[in-house]
């Protein structure tokens, strides 16, 4: 599946590299000690804080055995306040040979000249979908950490008791929608589906309809199309029929969760981060790859890893993220830990995780990778997203038509691209 993207404008780049300026004073990274015959490298990272310091600093131990001439020093800084402190560095000149992004900043950055292009990536370490995510205009400026993914989460006991056929990874939207209806029993309480009515589950519809985020070049919205009404009123259309209302208690926290934990919910579109949460879980359930409706597309979430435009050791740099994204050693430190997923081909090395008993489909994390939709990116991202799930809202609502509301989302997307 081609991945596109709205470019950033120059507008927009300028005004961040504005505010990073006015915040040189809150400090940066250390430089780092040298030693004699040896090249130091930087790497600034917020995924290891709160708990995976240790697997990081395991990585390095072993990477810098492999590679005795380079020395890697980490910083490693808590999600909040992270962009702040590497927008700072990078304005003052003082940022690490290397870092973290997660996508959305990473297009951002890609496209201000921060990132250094990235040579002779050996390509068939990663998932194809992975890499191609951070791959900007045809240039590879980073390479994939680690990911999730979404994908169908289904009861197999109200499967069974109905007597319905259980989702398999050919399912379209009406094979869905027909399982749901008869799988949903208001009087008992218990309902068919469950899709939270949002921004980050409508650009994933609309990716399953073939439909775009955008026009071609990026300049305007393009979701008020016949595919977005279509998309919209795949997720509305739920709401009290298949799926309980905002009312009933949807969208509230973990109500999801426990609707289907207490066999109350057919079936539930959330993120591989929920099988830990289900290990307790008392129902016989499993996964498969989310339905499409004219084709396939799944929600990925990835972090990435990038040289420095500014570093003098681009080379080292780049073999140090070579290896913290695809060797053997991150795989598996990275399963032992449970730090989220390897971006790795080689599904030998993913083997300890699908071979899990439950849920017994673990191939499908996998498969969904074969097309996946990443989110459309703007510099007023959270802008963006908020309009559209605030319109969503009140179609689901009843205060609006699809139509009207998704007319009125593209007024608001558009008058945040300027």
């Amino acid at each position: 599946m081609k991945i596109t993207r709205r470019r950033i404008t120059a507008g927009a780049l300028a005004a961040a590299t504005a505010l990073a300026l006015s915040a040189c004073g809150q400090g940066s990274a250390t430089a780092p000690k040298t030693e004699v015959g040896k090249t130091t490298i930087t790497y600034m990272n917020f995924s290891a804080s709160g708990g995976h310091e240790g697997d990081l600093n395991k990585i390095v131990k072993a990477f810098e055995a492999d590679n005795p001439d380079i020395l890697v020093k980490v910083e490693t800084i808590p999600y909040d306040s992270y962009f702040t402190k590497l927008q700072t560095a990078l304005a003052g000149g003082t940022a690490g040979d290397s870092f973290e992004l997660n996508y959305e900043n990473f297009v951002t950055y890609a496209e201000n000249g921060s990132l250094a292009t990235l040579s002779d990536v050996d390509s068939a370490a990663y998932k194809p979908s992975l890499l191609e995510a951070y791959n900007h205009d045809g240039t590879q400026y980073g390479l994939p950490e680690s990911f999730s993914d979404v994908v169908l989460f289904f009861n197999k006991d109200l499967f069974d008791e109905a007597g319905v056929a259980v989702p398999t990874s050919d399912w379209t939207w009406a094979d869905e929608q027909a399982a749901a209806e008869k799988l949903t029993n208001a009087k008992q309480g218990v309902w068919g589906d469950y899709q939270p009515i949002s921004f980050f589950e409508f650009y994933k519809a609309l990716a399953q309809s073939g439909g775009s985020f955008f026009n071609e070049d990026g300049s305007a919205a393009a979701f008020n199309s016949p595919e977005g009404v279509e998309a919209a009123n795949w997720l509305v259309g739920k709401s009290g029929k298949t799926m309980p209302t905002e009312a009933q208690g949807a969208g509230t926290p973990d109500f999801d969760t426990n609707l289907f934990k207490t066999g109350k919910l057919a079936m539930w579109h959330s993120g591989i981060w929920m099988f830990s949460a289900l290990e307790d879980a008392k129902v016989d359930w499993d996964i498969a790859v989310e339905p499409g409706n004219t084709q396939k597309a799944s929600a990925m979430f990835a972090n990435g890893v990038v040289v420095n435009a500014a570093s003098q050791h681009q080379e080292a740099a780049q073999k140090w993220l070579s290896y913290l994204t695809a060797s053997s050693t991150a795989a598996q430190t990275r399963l032992d830990s449970s730090w989220e997923l390897p971006p790795v081909a080689d599904e030998s090395l993913l083997a300890p995780y699908l071979n899990m008993p439950k849920p017994a489909n673990r191939a499908a994390v996998t498969e969904s990778l074969d097309a996946i939709a990443l989110p459309p990116v703007i510099a007023r991202e959270a802008e963006l997203q908020d309009a559209i799930t605030k319109e969503l809202g009140n179609a689901a609502a009843g205060r609006k038509s699809v139509e009207q509301a998704l007319a009125d989302a593209e007024k608001a997307v558009n008058a945040l691209l300027g």
